[in-house]
């Protein structure tokens, strides 16, 4: 078997591990797989990324997973001070992503319409939860918000697939924000922040992995034809 599927595979059972453990309430394995992810996750990417195009390293998508990672580690720790630190690590690869996303992608016919939708859901989303959160977390994830927002609408340059990747990791930091507010709460919700998180990470990696090889490869084309 390949490195890649390898590592991919690696993915999938940590990940299964961690939403089991959050299903049946296990802490510790919570806490032994989170971090595991993002690492195996950006592995993959860089052993994907060079079976696909034979040179060149993924370094923006290999820092946009490990500061996703550094968010995962720091959301383990119930402290406001940990959860700003994460928020921030998690903002530093919302940077990284823009940046891919810009670099790969192309713009779609339907940017306006997903324009005007996102913007709409960040400007309720913030209405709604902003007299719910305490006091001194207000600006910051209304800040936040607007970059992963920002984040979710650019990612549809890349298709489809990473467009839902934007999109469940919107989801998945709502879920936050909501449980931050103290709103009610579906049943064991870490699993469904978990569940939509690292299906928007994979997305997200998907989507540049798909994107730059083929953008890498169309000179090449043009020059045989």
């Amino acid at each position: 078997m390949r490195p890649e599927r390898l590592l991919l595979a690696a993915f999938g059972l940590a990940l299964a591990g961690d939403l089991g453990s959050l299903l049946v309430g296990f802490g510790p394995g919570h806490t032994v797989c989170k971090p595991l992810l993002m690492p195996l996750l950006a592995g993959y990417a860089v052993c994907a990324w060079r079976a696909a195009s034979g040179n060149g390293e993924p370094r923006m998508l290999v820092a946009a997973l490990l500061f996703g990672w550094g968010g995962d580690v720091l959301l383990l720790f119930d402290a406001e001070p940990a959860f700003l630190g994460g928020m921030g690590s998690f903002a530093a690869g919302h940077v990284c992503w823009l940046l891919l996303f810009a670099r790969y992608g192309t713009a779609r016919p339907y940017a306006l319409w997903l324009g005007l939708a996102y913007g709409a859901a960040l400007a309720g989303t913030v209405a709604l939860l902003w007299s719910d959160l305490p006091g001194d977390l207000r600006v910051p994830v209304a800040g936040y918000s607007l970059l992963l927002t920002a984040m979710a609408f650019r990612s549809a340059r890349l298709g489809l697939a990473a467009g839902a990747g934007g999109a469940l990791f919107l989801l998945s930091d709502t879920l936050i924000a909501t449980g931050v507010a103290e709103w009610p709460q579906l049943p064991r919700p870490d699993f469904w922040i978990m569940l939509t998180y690292a299906a928007a990470q994979y997305l997200l990696a998907r989507g540049v992995l798909t994107a730059r090889p083929a953008q890498a490869t169309a000179p090449e084309a043009r020059t045989a034809a």
